[in-house]
């Protein structure tokens, strides 16, 4: 396990990370550290990477879409990726069970890496460097499709004059039941469908393509 990490770039990954290493006994300092692990912004990660003189250590990142190449020219490096959503809020418990995306080019970065997600309390798992973009649509499809799923369904609510918070429990226990499909598309209601899409259409047409889109996925 390495015992001396700089993390650079404290926003909300990399601050619930910084307090997990020092949790576990790893020493976070500026320099002379054995891993620099870069937790800037994707569009920051190359020119970061740059400014850092190669050979001094492990170097790493935490974007789950950026290509190991945009840490040129460090050659020990790797990508560790939480597959998590992380707020301000919250603390280092936001890592404990989370999956992690591990990209190496040598068996001894897949190692480092590998070690450092267990000491994240992370659960890693191996991804080709070609595969990153795709896996990330995933992960996007996830977490933030799923914000604009529940303020799309929240309006439609609110508009109907019920209360939007009452959606919750039901996304909850949509994911607790192992993500098992219900509703009119399930029974092949389509009547009730097209009800739908007549309401949606006269209080909020701008969220009819939506609507159907979904319906249509669904329906496949």
């Amino acid at each position: 396990m390495v015992k001396s990490v700089n993390v650079i770039g404290r926003g909300r990954a990399g601050t619930a990370i910084a307090a997990r290493l020092e949790e576990r006994g790893v020493e976070l300092r500026a320099e002379g550290a054995e891993l620099t692990l870069l937790c800037v912004p994707d569009t920051a990660i190359r020119e970061v990477a740059q400014r850092l003189s190669p050979g001094q250590g492990w170097i790493g990142h935490v974007s789950g879409a950026t290509p190991l190449s945009a840490l040129d020219p460090h050659e020990r490096r790797f990508s560790l990726h939480p597959l998590q959503t992380f707020t301000r809020v919250r603390g280092p418990e936001q890592l404990d069970g989370a999956w992690a995306a591990v990209t190496a080019e040598t068996d001894e970065a897949r190692g480092q890496a590998l070690e450092l997600a267990r000491t994240l309390g992370l659960e890693p798992f191996e991804l080709d460097d070609a595969d990153r973009p795709l896996y990330h649509a995933g992960a996007a499809m996830a977490s933030t499709f799923l914000v604009t799923l529940h303020e799309a369904a929240a309006s439609l609510v609110a508009a109907a004059g019920a209360p939007p918070e009452a959606l919750e429990p039901l996304m909850r226990r949509t994911m607790e039941n192992g993500f098992e499909p219900t509703g009119p598309i399930v029974r092949g209601d389509w009547a009730t469908l097209e009800a739908h899409r007549e309401a949606i259409r006269r209080e909020r047409p701008d969220l009819e393509a939506l609507y159907d889109a979904l319906a249509e996925a669904t329906v496949r």
